[in-house]
């Protein structure tokens, strides 16, 4: 459960980002509805969801496959190492940017810039569900750091159904402040919001570092037709 709740807590520390990365999405979609906001906001999440849950069960099992070659080598947990690895980088990156130093900017591909000019062209012919729907599933393409080093984390479980489940935590921490900024509430951790970056980064270097040296135990999910709830393995479980 520690596992679990680590994960949590950090993307709810870390949501105020997801608001000022994904604000202009929000009036994007709603832009022009004058009534049933509240469903387009649904839309919206629930696209950004579904969008999750896939990059989830695609990093699961990419860390299903590195497991297995690090086995081959004679590497155990060699999934949640690459996954530590891949955010204390993030992280690093994060804190020397807030140092003040003048880092690299990761941009999307152009293919996927001409992906969204399209969907910008064309909302005039969508109806507001469906652009927000859209709009939320777009969200996965996005060059953000602060997703993928939790799409690191999933790719840690080696497992598909694992993966699916971090980034259905990572949603559920995002989505308090994602619908605050959804009906207007835009006033973030007052003030502490400027120190919210430093703790979101300190997070992920303390969870990646967690993860090398094998300390953040994988969740665990209980077998089908059992009753129980996500839990970390104790040491008999490992051995099954």
């Amino acid at each position: 459960m520690g596992a679990a709740l680590g994960i949590f807590l950090a993307s709810l520390a870390g949501s105020p980002h997801c608001a000022a990365m994904c604000g202009p999405f929000v009036a994007f979609y709603s832009a022009g509805a004058s009534s049933g906001r509240g469903w387009l906001h649904g839309a919206y999440n629930g696209g950004r969801l579904l969008s999750y849950v896939a990059l989830g069960v695609v990093a699961g099992a990419l860390g299903a496959g590195v497991e297995r070659i690090g086995a081959l080598a004679g590497v155990a947990r060699a999934a949640a190492i690459v996954a530590g690895i891949l955010m204390v980088a993030w992280g690093v990156h994060a804190l020397v940017a807030l140092s003040g130093r003048q880092l690299g900017v990761l941009h999307a591909p152009p293919a996927l810039q001409r992906a969204v000019s399209r969907l910008l062209r064309a909302r005039g012919g969508m109806s507001p569900g469906l652009r927000a729907l859209l709009t939320g599933l777009a969200t996965a393409l996005l060059p953000c750091g602060w997703l993928y080093a939790f799409v690191a984390a999933a790719g840690g479980t080696a497992s598909p159904a694992r993966g699916a489940l971090v980034m259905v935590l990572f949603w559920s921490g995002t989505l308090p402040v994602m619908a605050a900024l959804g009906v207007g509430l835009q006033r973030l951790a007052g003030p502490m919001r400027s120190r919210l970056p430093l703790v979101t980064a300190s997070a992920v270097v303390v969870i990646g570092l967690l993860s090398i040296a094998g300390r953040l135990r994988p969740i665990h999910l209980p077998a089908p037709g059992t009753p129980g709830t996500v839990t970390a393995p104790d040491r008999h479980d490992r051995h099954r």
